[in-house]
C-alpha cells in the first residue's frame, strides 16, 4: 500500500505545494485507489496535479467525519467528476464511504454551518453512497471502521459544537468520526482524519477490528489541540505502552501536543508530498 498527503496544514520543506487547515490523503492499495477525505477547497485538486496524480481515477471516497475542513473539498471534486461525464473524459465511478451521520448540519455559536455543504440526497445524485456504522471492508486488507466506541475516559468529552438531530440541534460528540486501518505484515497502519473520537479509542479499536496487537505506523490527525493535560497524559501513557515505530501527527496537533509526542522518540516528519509505503 502506499499513501501520499494531498493536503496538510504544511507542506514538506522545498516541495512547493499548497496547504491549508485540513486533510486528503491517497491511498493505494493495489489496484484500488481511496481519497480520504477531501480538504476544505480545491488545494488537493492542484497538488494532484502537480504529483502527476489524476483524481478521477478513484474508486473510493473515503470521508473521517463531515467537517468543512474534510469534506470541503467534495464540491470541487464533484465538478471535476461532472465535468469530466459531460466532455466524455475516461473515469472511474467513485462510491462515496462514509457513517451515516457524515452529512448532518453541523454549528458553532457565532460562526455557523461547519458541516458538509452538500447534502446526503445531492450527494447521491453524483456518487453511489456506502454509509457504514459498523466496520466495512474495502479491500481484504483495508477497512473503514465506522462507528468508534468512546471507551477512555480521558478523550471526547466536550462537544465542540452542535449537530442536527430530526428537527432540533443537540450537543456534537461526532458520532461519526472515524479511520481506515490498513493490515500490513509488519503491523496496523491506523489512518486518521481528526481522532475526535480520540486517538487511543480509534487504535484500540483498529486492534479489535482487526484481530492484531500490533501497531506499525498511525498517520493523521489526532485533535490534540489546545488538549487537556489529563487528555494529553493519557495519550502519552497509551501511545509510550504501543512502541508504536512511526507517528506521524498531523493537521489539529498543536505545537505543545508535537513537543510532548517527540518525546516518545517516533514522532516522523509529516506534510503535503509525503508518500509512504508499506508491504
Amino acid at each position: 500500500m502506499q499513501l501520499t498527503i494531498l493536503i496538510d496544514n504544511t507542506t514538506l520543506i522545498d516541495r512547493y505545494f499548497l496547504g491549508e487547515p485540513g486533510l486528503c490523503f491517497l491511498i493505494e492499495e493495489r489496484n484500488t485507489r481511496i481519497l480520504f477525505d477531501t480538504g476544505y477547497s480545491d488545494a488537493f485538486l492542484q497538488n494532484a496535479r502537480k504529483m502527476d496524480i489524476d483524481p478521477l481515477q478513484t474508486d473510493f471516497i473515503v470521508l473521517s467525519h463531515g467537517h468543512i475542513d474534510h469534506v470541503g473539498g467534495l464540491i470541487p471534486l464533484l465538478k471535476l467528476f461532472l465535468e469530466a461525464t459531460i466532455e466524455g473524459i475516461a473515469h472511474r465511478e467513485p462510491v462515496l464511504i462514509g457513517h451515516p451521520a457524515v452529512f448532518r448540519p453541523r454549528r458553532i455559536k457565532g460562526i455557523g454551518d461547519i458541516g458538509s455543504f452538500l447534502s446526503r440526497d445531492k450527494a447521491a445524485q453524483h456518487f453511489p453512497l456506502g454509509l457504514h456504522k459498523a466496520p466495512f471492508w474495502i479491500t481484504d486488507r483495508l477497512v473503514f471502521l465506522g462507528e468508534i466506541p468512546r471507551r477512555n475516559d480521558f478523550e471526547n468529552q466536550v462537544p465542540m459544537a452542535q449537530v442536527a438531530v430530526g428537527d432540533h440541534f443537540e450537543d456534537d460528540h461526532i458520532p461519526d468520526d472515524s479511520a481506515l486501518v490498513y493490515t500490513a505484515e509488519k503491523g496496523l497502519i491506523v489512518i486518521t482524519g481528526c481522532a475526535h473520537a480520540g486517538i487511543c479509542n480509534t487504535i484500540e479499536y483498529a486492534r479489535e477490528v482487526c484481530g492484531k496487537e500490533r501497531v506499525q505506523t498511525v498517520i493523521g490527525g489526532f485533535h490534540l489541540l489546545n488538549a487537556s493535560q489529563a487528555q494529553l497524559d493519557g495519550t502519552l501513557e497509551y501511545l509510550g505502552k504501543l512502541q508504536i515505530p512511526d507517528i506521524h501527527a498531523c493537521h489539529c496537533v498543536d505545537i505543545a501536543a508535537k513537543i510532548a509526542l517527540g518525546g516518545l522518540g517516533n514522532l516522523r516528519e509529516t506534510g503535503v508530498g509525503l508518500r509512504l509505503t508499506f508491504d
